[in-house]
């Protein structure tokens, strides 16, 4: 996939990715780090960082939250819907068949649509129990 783009992913960068496509919890940035750690010790919190943000400039892998809240990433990059707890910031992907949006071009305001986002936020079952 990464060859087709035009440039070769690191060693580094794979092991990142490969993580990400593994789990369905969309970790945040500190959490990658700990899964990766696991197969390249020597790694740092920086250098997960910096290759995230690489791999979500490539459209390899999502970054999500709303702004100002800790980022999580999601190592499918294609449109899907998610759903976020508004307390914890969990977000997990909406399991169900619903069709993505899309934005007629009339309505694009001249814009050229790189990626559709549909996050619904909602409090989750722990959360629900833990404020009862």
């Amino acid at each position: 996939m990464a060859a087709d783009m035009g440039f070769r992913l690191s060693k580094q960068r794979k092991v990142i990715l490969e993580e990400l496509k593994k789990v369905k919890t969309h970790p945040t940035a500190d959490e990658v780090y700990d899964m990766v750690r696991k197969i390249i010790p020597r790694i740092s919190l920086g250098t997960v960082y910096r290759n995230l943000e690489f791999l979500c400039s490539k459209g390899l892998v999502l970054k999500l939250g709303a702004p100002g809240a800790q980022k999580r990433f999601d190592g499918t990059p294609e449109p899907h819907p998610h759903i976020r707890c508004a307390v914890c910031t969990n977000v997990i992907d909406v399991e169900c068949d619903i069709d993505v949006p899309t934005l007629p071009e009339e309505c694009a305001g001249g814009y050229s649509i790189l990626n559709t986002n549909v996050e619904f936020v909602g409090i989750c079952p722990k959360c629900q129990t833990a404020q009862q």
